[in-house]
């Protein structure tokens, strides 16, 4: 029997609904400074009136069930990383450059040495990517927490100029999809990749053919930060949109950035799918379209383009390190087609 996201205990479509249920509720506190709504990948928040004015973006995330796996494997050097990736690859999609971070770490019980080493990767994240930690939050929650488990949350907070804004509005039929190499599973999806691979030390330590090493090799990989090569690329091509392939993968993401009445096309031949996924693919036993609704399928990020500048944007991401492709199409309708 297949094994899906559903089945494996996350129901995405009462995600949408919770997210439609509290709008109401949102919009209460909102004022003249507010711009935008839910379901972009950042809240932006003006502090002027003129097209030149600077705007705060902020976006918050946690590590979800890939905690999972630092607990059985003893391994949270590389968590934080995770934690901050989460959020200002975020808001590097509208354009902001992050400014400042803020961790709120809950656990059973307060052992220093792991908090360290916790906190040492939320450190390593935000040097990468050029922001300061300027604080944050440990809670000892004795009793709500298993022994030995904890939770990580982060929070960012970046700057752009209104006129700098990227927002995908000006997208049109015909644009170009270039995707970023994503490190692996990065965040999202892993309620399932827990139910395909286990938890259980020595399976996870065991070879996989198809993987060409152990489970435990990969599912700890840290999510791929992308601040730098976006701030890059974007003060020398004109980008006009990006994604961050979280939860959903492509099918959910990459609309977020499309004006209506536009889709997008993928052409899957376009780069090689990664080894992990054909082997969570292998054993879940779903279709293309599940898997490309919960994973990112080995591109964690995706810039929209005028076909025009196609090459010359991949040549550069390549120059800054990236593995990049164009992936697909801007097309008449709605959607994605896989």
């Amino acid at each position: 029997m297949a094994i899906d996201y559903k089945s494996a205990g996350v129901d995405v479509e009462a995600g949408y609904e919770a997210v439609k249920l509290m709008k109401q509720y949102v919009k209460k506190t909102y004022n003249d400074n507010v711009l935008g709504d839910l379901g972009s990948f950042g809240g932006f928040y003006a502090l002027g009136d003129g097209d030149d004015a600077d705007c705060l973006v902020a976006g918050t995330d946690g590590v979800g069930t890939k905690l999972k796996y630092a607990f059985v494997l003893d391994k949270h050097d590389t968590i934080g990383i995770d934690a901050v990736a989460m959020c200002v690859n975020d808001i590097v999609c509208q354009g902001a450059k992050p400014l400042i971070f803020l961790d709120y770490i809950a656990l059973d019980k307060l052992v220093p040495e792991k908090v360290a080493t916790i906190v040492k990767g939320v450190s390593q994240g935000c040097f990468e990517s050029g922001c300061a930690l300027i604080g944050g939050e440990t809670a000892e929650m004795p009793g709500f927490y298993s022994k030995g488990e904890y939770d990580i949350a982060g929070f960012a907070v970046g700057i752009v100029k209104k006129n700098k804004i990227i927002n995908g509005k000006t997208i049109k039929k015909g644009d170009k999809l270039i995707g970023l190499a994503s490190s692996g599973v990065h965040s999202n999806g892993y309620s399932l990749v827990r139910k395909l691979f286990g938890e259980d030390k020595e399976a996870l330590n065991t070879y996989n053919a198809t993987l060409g090493c152990t489970p435990a090799e990969v599912v700890l990989t840290p999510t791929k930060l992308y601040v730098k090569t976006v701030l890059n690329i974007i003060e020398k091509f004109e980008i006009k949109g990006i994604a961050h392939i979280t939860g959903g993968g492509f099918i959910e993401n990459i609309p977020r950035i499309i004006p209506k009445g536009l889709g997008v096309k993928i052409d899957r031949t376009s780069y090689a799918l990664p080894k992990l996924f054909v082997a969570l693919q292998e054993i879940a036993g779903i279709s293309d379209e599940k898997m490309y609704n919960t994973f990112n399928m080995g591109i964690g990020m995706v810039m929209a383009v005028s076909p025009e500048i196609q090459d010359d944007v991949v040549r550069e991401l390549e120059k800054l390190g990236e593995k990049a492709y164009v992936i697909g199409e801007v097309v008449e309708g709605s959607g994605v087609t896989i």
